[in-house]
């Protein structure tokens, strides 16, 4: 059964993910200006990845019989201070879009729909890697302070990040 409420949500979360992509793409502009390749190699993969989230809730909409709007985009941040500003922004921009998966996912258990609330934990889980993700290399950036033979080694160690789409997407 179709909720209007629900699907209101669920395209709201899909605009999110679309701007998260234009947010992680700015980042890799700014890391491709300071030729730490790993860096923006890294932030190149996190815009694919929320492309993809993108699309598994396009898709999810319109299965569900809800109809897919998309808004407008607002102009993300272009220009940063350091890399562990990069990191701290993509970390709190990765705590935002949890909170909001959450509140999708206790408004579809308020509503019964636990066939979206059952859509949405692949979300929940995949959002606590996210944050994890985000969380561990800012503490690395804070641990060597920036120091550019540290920061040459984590530009090594993320260019090593490798694509997966999703299992969900993989049969289209």
């Amino acid at each position: 059964m179709k909720n209007q409420k629900i699907i209101d949500m669920l395209n709201e979360q899909l605009n999110r993910e679309l701007f998260s992509a234009y947010f992680y793409t700015a980042m890799e502009a700014y890391f491709e200006s300071l030729n730490l390749k790993g860096f923006a190699h890294f932030f190149m993969v996190q815009t694919k990845e929320e492309l993809d989230h993108a699309r598994i809730f396009f898709n999810y909409i319109n299965k569900i019989g809800g109809r897919v709007y998309l808004k407008s985009l607002n102009e993300p941040k272009n220009e940063y201070d350091s890399p562990t500003e990069v990191f701290e922004l993509a970390l709190k921009h990765e705590q935002f879009i949890t909170s909001s998966i959450h509140e999708i996912a206790k408004m579809a258990l308020e509503e019964k729909d636990l066939t979206t609330y059952s859509f949405l934990k692949w979300f929940i889980d995949e959002q606590a890697e996210e944050e994890e993700t985000m969380d561990n290399i800012l503490r690395k950036l804070k641990f060597i302070k920036e120091d550019p033979s540290g920061l040459l080694f984590l530009d090594k160690e993320l260019s090593m990040r490798v694509y997966v789409q999703p299992a969900i997407l993989q049969n289209e």
